[in-house]
């Protein structure tokens, strides 16, 4: 499936501090253009998880790439790296466990070039509804627009 370019973002970094801060408003801000704002928190939490994994065992300085996809029912969130070393599950929880938490589904896949960790989320939109006037229910009847005139006497 074609993504439209409207639900797709890549974001090219050196990963610092300074710039995980950046590419979490960055995602927040494509997540609140598509309605998706009860997603922004969890899913920015569980990207700060993957990079602060690239900073912490690929290197501070490193260049990786995030993408970000809506699907229209999926958000996929992928950091790729050029680290051959692949990320574990440690039992004693830590980055990996607290995205397991935060998202449907993860995983990891080797590139040519080294890897890419990725997780999803369910997310459709959020319907709004519009302001129609509700029909009346049967068996209810219907006021008089106009006021009874009052016998005064």
């Amino acid at each position: 499936m074609t993504v439209p370019l409207d639900r797709h973002c890549s974001v090219e970094l050196q990963v610092s501090a300074e710039r995980v801060s950046q590419v979490r408003r960055i995602v927040a801000a494509h997540l609140r253009h598509w309605s998706l704002e009860l997603h922004i928190r969890p899913v920015c939490r569980a990207m700060d998880e993957l990079l602060t994994n690239v900073r912490r065992h690929v290197g501070d300085g490193d260049d990786c790439v995030v993408e970000l996809r809506w699907t229209g029912r999926h958000v996929t969130v992928s950091v790729a790296d050029d680290s051959s070393r692949m990320p574990r599950l440690l039992p004693a929880g830590g980055g990996l466990s607290r995205v397991m938490a935060l998202s449907d589904s993860w995983g990891t896949c080797r590139t040519p070039d080294g890897k890419v960790v990725w997780f999803t989320r369910y997310a459709e939109a959020a319907q709004t509804a519009g302001l129609l006037p509700h029909p009346q229910p049967p068996g209810v009847r219907v006021s008089r627009r106009t006021p009874l005139a009052v016998a005064l006497g």
